[in-house]
């Protein structure tokens, strides 16, 4: 599979931190970032989801992607943030919270420095990645959000 058809191209990607690897989002999936606040629970959700905040009268699920991918959740810091995006589950918008360590910078990847994604060496699902994207000598696994949150993500009544 070439690079250009399993991401669609080139494009900009917010990075951010998460149990010390570097992953990233497309700028066009991210609404805005927030401080971290203090999260009401709701019970019967899987782990991963911290529960929801009020984003100006949106109530808006906090997921921890670090939980999500069988990671050491990172200790609550000064730069814990969370990331607000949009995502598409069964044809309609749907705002959620990611959970960031720190949010890291903007890169702007070509078609060919955007790889497919490894079947193999990462925590995350080869299904959840958009690619990855070379940065140098080093790598960031572009996350793709509609499947992060839609294969056992949210719960249905909440992508719904």
């Amino acid at each position: 599979m070439k690079a250009a058809e399993n991401v669609g191209g080139h494009g900009q990607y917010m990075t951010f931190q998460l149990s010390g690897q570097e992953y990233g989002l497309s700028i066009m999936q991210v609404r805005e970032i927030i401080g971290y606040r203090s999260l009401t629970r709701v019970p019967h959700t899987p782990p991963f989801i911290l529960g929801v905040i009020n984003l100006r009268g949106n109530v808006v699920a906090v997921l921890d992607l670090a939980l999500r991918f069988g990671l050491i959740p990172s200790p609550i810091t000064g730069r814990t943030c969370v990331i607000i995006v949009e995502a598409n589950l069964t044809g309609k918008p749907v705002l959620t919270g990611i959970l960031a360590d720190s949010v890291s910078k903007v890169l702007e990847l070509s078609a060919d420095e955007i790889l497919p994604a490894p079947a193999f060496g990462t925590r995350v699902r080869e299904d959840f990645l958009r690619g990855v994207g070379r940065v140098g000598e080093t790598f960031v696994l572009l996350l793709d959000v509609n499947k992060v949150l839609l294969n056992g993500g949210l719960p249905t009544s909440a992508a719904a």
